[in-house]
């Protein structure tokens, strides 16, 4: 009888419940795009975050130390040095695939003119085999994207190219593919200048060459000052600052926790592990300003969500009242028949249901959509669905529909058989 009953209401009903399925649909759609952006946004913010820069310094363990005790930041006498071949050692870490990009330097003094000038040797896009079998491209190029670059792409094998800070190029009036002549304290060399770039830092002020022709002029061959690293990192929470500190005060499971999470201490700790011989200074304004836009955002696709869902479960509550009011006369015959209260409930409370589930599949797969939508036009790449959704898209509609029928169960419970059918 009952189900005879609720075939009987979605057949003669269809175009309110139709309503009721379209509305479940938009709220779920829009709570559906939210929620998988938001699993997902971590990973595409710090990708985005990664065009300003590095978020790792690693430098000589000993000039890290001199440098802390007596403030000789860039004194000479502070300076020691980290082996070039050691920086494979970068990618091999546990959170390798979460460094992004990373870039050695090595700075020496030359005259330029007769003025002391800068000269800068990094890697600008390095092809590096890593002894586990990886390959990967690395180097300053891509973690300097904001920097404004007049010339061709310059490549690690030039070794007669120089990249020229746009100050110094005006100084020395200085064009593309003209020659500039480069004295140390050892020896003199040409170079062609195959770059003029813009900054708006001090680097503006300096040269910069491939990593060789600048260990050459300094007489520092395989060796390096330091190195920017670019790490995909999760924001810092108070295990993450308390480990920073001392990691010997985490017990085992904090340990744990700690260590195979991606916090900016854990990799620098890894790094540290696999290369002794280095320090490795977390850069925390970047970090810190990864972890707090990434929190607002999330904070923000939350609150989307939420206020989509009370949205819904406020049109639900009009359109089910509505259909209450309307079946008044259905209803009160039925609690003249013997019907409780609880029954007739959950005859309403299902035809509801079934229709707001069958609109809740159909959202999500629109929300889907939604998300690859804002993935691409935010993002510039894929949202990947979480299958965690799936279940909390059955309590957002159960709960919906749940809430958005409250008002219209009131209304049934208080209905008089005795006024309906009077017509009163």
């Amino acid at each position: 009888m009952f189900r005879r009953m609720l075939l009987s209401v979605l057949v003669r009903q269809k175009k309110k419940l139709f309503l009721i399925a379209l509305t479940v649909a938009l709220g779920v759609s829009l709570a559906t795009a939210m929620l998988n952006v938001m699993f997902d946004v971590g990973d595409k913010v710090n990708q985005e975050l990664k065009a300003y820069g590095a978020n790792l310094n690693i430098v000589p363990k000993g000039a890290a130390l001199v440098s802390e005790l007596y403030q000789l930041d860039d004194k000479q006498d502070a300076i020691q040095y980290i082996r070039q071949d050691d920086l494979v050692k970068i990618k091999m870490i546990f959170w390798a695939y979460n460094i992004v990009d990373f870039a050695p330097y090595l700075t020496t003094q030359v005259m330029v003119n007769g003025k002391p000038v800068t000269l800068v040797g990094t890697w600008f896009n390095k092809h590096l085999t890593i002894p586990t079998g990886d390959e990967v491209d690395t180097g300053m190029l891509a973690m300097k994207s904001w920097w404004s670059i007049e010339g061709n792409t310059m490549k690690d094998d030039n070794l007669q190219g120089v990249m020229v800070g746009e100050t110094i190029a005006k100084q020395l009036n200085l064009k593309l593919g003209d020659s500039i002549e480069l004295t140390s304290s050892t020896q003199k060399i040409t170079l062609t200048v195959n770059n003029i770039f813009h900054s708006g830092g001090v680097e503006d002020n300096e040269l910069y060459v491939s990593l060789p022709v600048a260990q050459n002029l300094a007489n520092k061959a395989g060796l390096v000052e330091r190195v920017e690293v670019s790490a995909l990192t999760t924001p810092e929470n108070d295990l993450a600052r308390k480990a920073a500190q001392d990691p010997n005060s985490l017990s085992r499971t904090e340990w744990d926790t700690w260590y195979c999470t991606a916090y900016i201490s854990s990799i620098a700790y890894q790094l540290e592990e696999l290369m002794p011989d280095v320090r490795v200074k977390a850069i925390m304004q970047v970090a810190e300003s990864e972890g707090s836009i990434l929190q607002k955002t999330q904070l923000l696709m939350l609150l989307l969500t939420i206020l989509s869902l009370i949205c819904s479960a406020l049109a639900i509550s009009n359109l089910v009242t509505a259909n209450v009011i309307e079946r008044s006369t259905e209803i009160g015959l039925l609690k003249a028949l013997g019907a409780t209260n609880t029954s007739v409930a959950m005859l309403i409370l299902t035809e509801i249901l079934i229709i707001a589930l069958l609109g809740g599949m159909v959202g999500y797969f629109i929300g889907l959509g939604f998300a690859q939508i804002i993935g691409q036009t935010v993002f510039g790449s894929f949202v990947e669905p979480k299958m965690i959704i799936v279940p909390l898209v059955l309590i957002m509609v159960s709960l919906i529909t749940l809430l958005g029928s409250l008002p219209a169960l009131r209304i049934m419970m208080f209905l008089r058989p005795t006024d309906v059918l009077h017509g009163r």
